[in-house]
């Protein structure tokens, strides 16, 4: 196989503990809420990555959470008990300067129930991403295989592709447990969309069977639930794929 010249390329963000406000609350798709956030300590936000985490902090009903000070000794909680956290993805909108979060409405979890119950004028804690992994765009072949809880950073790929004055070849395999949930990506065209209804894992691997990896000038990005991830993480490597061109992560465990 050709070694590949382009590699993604991590890079280092200043840790910052952010306590942002609800701006408003909408519904970008069946299945999801949308929350944008704002406020002064959005200023100086980055995220370079499409699939970057924001920590997010959901404080229980009626307690008030201070943001963690970072110092160079470390980083500073403040009294009190420290807030369940859970990893999103940021959708930063920088003509707006605003952060949007996509919550996945799909269980009575923290993170669900906060989003649900979200009003214009909350407020809401969130660190970093610490970090960013930048992915080239313009790689000529290109494959996401992910379930609902990476659809929001997916969404966030295409739509920086979609700007392209030359579209590379994209392929994406979605394994969700509603065909609803396909209006999610529906503003997006120009891409082959492969959807799997009822989270089939047998399914999902026929799906991929069908594709081809190229020899060279390709990415691959898996997510999903942990075992999920592992199956494809195996189903690429009998490929021989180069492994600095595949980004797997699992974004969720199966209790």
């Amino acid at each position: 196989m050709t070694i590949q010249k382009r590699y993604p390329q991590r890079v280092r963000n200043e840790l910052r503990f952010r306590e942002l406000t609800v701006l408003r609350v909408e519904k970008p798709g069946v299945g999801f809420r949308r929350v944008v956030l704002g406020g002064e300590q959005l200023d100086g936000f980055t995220s370079r990555g499409f699939d970057d985490h924001c920590k997010v902090f959901f404080p229980k009903p009626g307690e008030h959470f201070l943001p963690p000070v970072v110092t160079d000794e470390g980083i500073l909680w403040g009294d009190g008990p420290r807030p369940a956290s859970r990893d999103y993805t940021p959708l930063y909108d920088a003509s707006r300067h605003e952060l949007l979060l996509d919550f996945y409405i799909h269980n009575d979890g923290v993170a669900c129930q906060w989003a649900l119950n979200a009003q214009p004028g909350d407020t809401l804690t969130i660190g970093g991403p610490r970090g960013s992994l930048v992915v080239p765009e313009d790689y000529a072949w290109q494959l996401y295989v992910t379930d609902e809880s990476g659809m929001p950073a997916l969404r966030r790929r295409l739509e920086g592709l979609s700007q392209l004055a030359v579209r590379p070849h994209v392929t994406a395999v979605i394994s969700i447990n509603d065909a609803a949930y396909q209006d999610y990506l529906a503003h997006l065209d120009g891409f082959d969309i492969r959807w799997v209804v009822g989270h089939q894992q047998e399914r999902l691997a026929d799906a991929l069977a069908s594709l081809s990896v190229p020899a060279q000038d390709y990415f691959i990005w898996l997510t999903g639930e942990g075992e999920v991830v592992k199956s494809l993480i195996n189903h690429f490597e009998t490929l021989a794929i180069d492994t600095q061109c595949m980004r797997a992560q699992a974004y969720w465990h199966k209790k």
